[in-house]
């Protein structure tokens, strides 16, 4: 495999680069977090993943080699192909990825083009020992150590909603608003309930 290419930027777009190492010019397919973490030198240099297929030998690149660890984690479940992966990095943080990823936000996985609910379900099933053995994920989505989210949802249970509808709405609430009260919560998602 080839573990990385350093050399001359020779052609820059949102979704690949040229890089000429020694005069031959390697097409390396990146994500929108890569291309935002291109540096503006002439010189780059770039982690890579081999995809051999049996049509094809594809290069993916990467600025930092945690987002390569994600990709080939990504590529590992059934029904995300190095396309799909390389679509989910570049909607998302790696950070989130992993975060969602973890605490098992099916929503967030599916919220990306080409990701239906089975697959994001599958993906989840698949990855959250591996990402949380991985990573030092002591800090694994606001949204599941929230208390305030918890007594939120207890309420709306307490009151006879659907917890999994209630689910949905609170998230949305304390995404837009982190440090929202209790009350304000739940007077906002009866509102959206």
């Amino acid at each position: 495999m080839i573990a990385h290419i350093q050399g001359k930027l020779v052609e820059k777009s949102p979704t690949e680069v040229v890089i000429d190492c020694n005069g031959v010019g390697y097409l390396i397919n990146i994500s929108l977090h890569t291309f935002g973490l291109l540096p503006n030198t002439d010189f780059i240099k770039l982690f890579t993943y081999l995809l051999v297929k049996e049509d094809s030998h594809s290069l993916y690149g990467f600025v930092e080699k945690s987002e390569r660890e994600i990709f080939k984690l990504l590529i590992s479940v059934s029904g995300i192909g190095a396309n799909t992966a390389r679509t989910m990095l570049s909607s998302l943080e790696p950070k989130q990825i992993i975060n969602s990823l973890a605490s098992g936000d099916v929503a967030t996985i599916q919220s990306i083009k080409g990701i239906g609910a089975k697959t994001a379900q599958r993906a989840i099933l698949d990855l959250k020992d591996k990402v949380l053995k991985l990573y030092d994920i002591a800090e694994v989505s606001t949204l599941s150590n929230n208390t305030n989210r918890d007594e939120a949802l207890s309420a709306l249970e307490v009151l006879g909603f659907v917890r999994k509808a209630s689910e949905k709405v609170v998230d949305k609430i304390i995404a837009a608003t982190p440090d929202a009260t209790v009350e304000t919560i739940i007077k906002q998602a009866l509102k959206n309930l």
